[in-house]
């Protein structure tokens, strides 16, 4: 199986505002985004596992010009909080990289 790795290019991490975290998944190409852009690994319940999301605050968008996957969820808390270890959300996206694909 395929991992979030092996087909994509690039991938990233980022506050969206205060409040969310949004991943970029941008894939090598346009034959490995129709295959793997739609596939359920990358649902809700992989966000709630990973992030402690609430799964249907989940969002996910689809950016085929691009060969993109952007996926956002809610803060558990808003940016900066007194616990926060990574103010930017920037080192998110490594617990995706193994993840496969199918």
């Amino acid at each position: 199986m395929a991992t979030v790795n092996e087909v994509c290019s690039l991938v990233r991490s980022k506050n969206a505002g205060p409040y969310w975290v949004t991943f970029d998944l941008f894939f090598d190409g346009p034959e490995n985004f129709a295959r793997y852009a739609g596939s359920k690994a990358l649902g809700p319940p992989l966000f709630a596992r990973l992030f402690d999301a609430d799964p249907a605050m989940v969002k996910r968008f689809e950016v085929e010009r691009l060969n993109m996957v952007k996926i956002s969820y809610p803060r558990a808390t808003p940016q900066g909080g007194v616990v926060e270890r990574d103010l930017h959300s920037g080192q998110q996206f490594v617990r995706l990289l193994d993840i496969e694909l199918g």
